[in-house]
């Protein structure tokens, strides 16, 4: 297990879920390394540590217009492991966010679950 426990979020600055989850943390008082996933994108091999640590099931968004875009071909590939990293890649908007990762420890959205967890 890592000991590494700074947190670390990664989102879309523009996203209105990741704005709340920022306000969330600084209110909260918890310090964290923010990346906008847009600007610093993410690369292949990390993407596929996503993939395989978190899961395509839990990663890829699937009520975004990204994904309500896409056609079946696609969405079949975004739920395969391998599939999801080369489209997860080129679709940044197709990752559900925020993703925290805390040590060794992954969570994904903003919801009361994910707050109580961290």
């Amino acid at each position: 297990m890592s000991t590494d426990r700074t947190l670390k979020v990664f989102g879309i600055k523009q996203c209105d879920t990741c704005r709340k989850a920022m306000k969330w943390l600084e209110v909260e008082g918890r310090r964290f390394q923010w990346q906008d996933i847009r600007e610093q994108p993410l690369s292949q091999a990390e993407l596929a540590v996503w993939v395989k640590e978190i899961g395509p099931e839990s990663l890829v968004n699937r009520r975004s217009t990204t994904w309500r875009q896409l056609g079946e071909t696609k969405r079949v590939q975004a739920m395969d492991p391998e599939g999801a990293v080369e489209l997860l890649k080129s679709h940044p908007t197709l990752i559900k966010r925020p993703v925290f990762r805390a040590g060794d420890h992954w969570l994904v959205g903003f919801n009361e679950a994910v707050r109580d967890s961290l």
